[in-house]
Formats: structure tokens, C-alpha cells, sequence
């Protein structure tokens, strides 16, 4: 590793945040939650897409709106190469990594729960 871990402080977190709705909205994606720690992401999405996709473009959206923010961090390594991804099959599955992702990740950050329909 060349660089000291990226470290996302309040206005980096509201910034990741923003592009993870943003890159919804703009791909048809269904943010269902989202959890901006200070070292890596949560989010719950439903889309006709593999996980990868949406992961890879995240990073990107996340990393433009990131060197908006603070140019002076252009060439600035922020995410790790791959990330974890997993399907869920199920509502109920659905429901409980929800619940995970918005409730049990220690203290609230910037936290994301779409409205149940």
C-alpha cells in the first residue's frame, strides 16, 4: 500500500451519499439504503445489473464528486480494488439487510432508507 488508508470525514460521507443516489437515479437503480462509514460504504440496491457493475460505478461517481470537492486530492487512492457483493433473493432477505445496513452499523453517519412502498 503507497498511500495512508482514505479517511471520509462528514462532508466526504454527504458527498458519497449523493453520488450513490445520484448514479441510481441516473441508471433506473433502486437505492433502497445506504451507510457512508468513515472507511467504506453499505448500500442496498435493487437493479437489473450484477453487483459488480454497480459497485465499479459507485467508486466512479463517488470519486468524481470526491475530487470535486477536494481537488487537491486528484490522484488520491480511495477504494479498495474489489469490495463485497452479494445477492439477495427474497423480501425477507431484502428487509433484514436493511435493517442491517441502516440500524447496526454503529453510529449513524450518513444513513439512506428509501420509503417501504
Amino acid at each position: 500500500m503507497d498511500q495512508l488508508p482514505y479517511e471520509l470525514d462528514g462532508a466526504r460521507r454527504s458527498a458519497v451519499l449523493a453520488a450513490l443516489q445520484e448514479v441510481c437515479a441516473h441508471r433506473g437503480w433502486n437505492l433502497a439504503a445506504a451507510h457512508v462509514r468513515t472507511n467504506h460504504v453499505h448500500a442496498i440496491v435493487e437493479a437489473e445489473a450484477q453487483p459488480e457493475k454497480i459497485m465499479n460505478d459507485f467508486k466512479s461517481y463517488a470519486s468524481r464528486r470526491l475530487k470535486r470537492l477536494n481537488p487537491e486530492e486528484g490522484d488520491r487512492k480511495r477504494w479498495a480494488r474489489h469490495g463485497s457483493t452479494r445477492w439477495l433473493w427474497n423480501s425477507e432477505q431484502v428487509s433484514a439487510a436493511v435493517g442491517s445496513v441502516v440500524d447496526e452499523q454503529g453510529e449513524p453517519m450518513a444513513v439512506f432508507e428509501a420509503l417501504a412502498p
